[in-house]
């Protein structure tokens, strides 16, 4: 069996018809017909069911596509693996972490490992969506929840407490039931911070809407209203003040996420080794931690 047949067949399969198969490797559409035809003389068996105007896959087919797409997986482990393999610390590495934990925690701890590795080139990019790794859309992730899938490796770094502030003298002009809330919009609609404070709001107006907190704690500290805000902002120096000092901080934890193929690569493992140092102490001094 030859892995180029394979290879044509899966991106068949995948397509959904010769003409976009033929387009996705840049080949013409016979190419991909000789080369399932190939296929199915070299196992004895028949894939494609090419009976009407549009080809289906026979459940033989359906079967080998199947496999063929685990193998395509498997080769691009081993590329990962290659590329871990030949990197070393004058490597381009490229982090994604929350916006506002990026600017605040994540980018000072960068600056000085810049200075001591001056070859080594790193791309940080703020999103509050969760990267790929196995589609190497990030090499390393900072995440505020576990993940739960993939060959990953996952390093604790500590954890975030947030709790509901804002300006004093919007608490004091107001009655509590005139209180105003400031909401987590977008890809942190869904957060467990947002449901804290929809908990807490109990039915009171939200008024403003945002998807970054660093914006979220700007409108607090003019007024707007009250805010989930995480304790690496320190709100208080801020001049905000805690709206429901009797509740309990709602704790998450941060994550750094790494595709296990890409730990033992230098340039990786450099900056895997460094962040985790620099951002457990950052949090550790936020949660007052010895």
């Amino acid at each position: 069996m030859d892995w180029d047949d394979l290879r044509h067949f899966a991106a068949f399969a995948e397509q959904g018809s010769l003409l976009s198969a033929a387009r996705a490797l840049h080949v013409e559409h016979a190419t991909i017909s000789r080369r399932i035809e190939a296929l199915e003389r070299s196992l004895s068996l028949k894939l494609v069911d090419r009976r009407g105007r549009k080809l289906r896959l026979t459940p033989e087919g359906e079967r080998i596509v199947a496999i063929a797409r685990r193998m395509e997986g498997e080769a691009e482990a081993i590329a990962r693996i290659v590329r871990g393999a030949a990197e070393d610390v004058s490597g381009e590495v490229t982090i994604s972490a929350p916006p506002a934990f990026g600017s605040i925690v994540v980018a000072p701890a960068l600056a000085g490992l810049s200075q001591h590795h001056p070859r080594l080139t790193i791309r940080l990019f703020g999103e509050a969506r969760t990267a790929a790794l196995n589609r190497r859309e990030a090499d390393i992730a900072i995440r505020l929840s576990r993940p739960g899938e993939g060959d990953l490796t996952l390093t604790k770094l500590g954890t975030l407490a947030f709790c509901a502030y804002a300006d004093p003298a919007h608490l004091a002009a107001n009655e509590p039931q005139d209180w105003l809330f400031i909401g987590s919009d977008g890809e942190v609609r869904q957060s467990p911070q947002q449901r804290e404070l929809e908990r807490l709001a109990a039915g009171r107006r939200f008024a403003i809407w945002s998807g970054e907190v660093a914006m979220q704690m700007a409108l607090a500290c003019h007024g707007a209203g009250i805010a989930m805000l995480p304790d690496f902002l320190q709100p208080e120096r801020q001049g905000l003040a805690l709206a429901f000092p009797e509740a309990a901080p709602l704790m998450r934890e941060a994550w750094l996420v790494v595709h296990s193929d890409l730990t033992h690569a230098p340039a990786v493992r450099t900056v895997i080794d460094h962040l985790t140092v620099a951002i457990r102490a950052v949090l550790r001094q936020g949660s007052g931690s010895p």
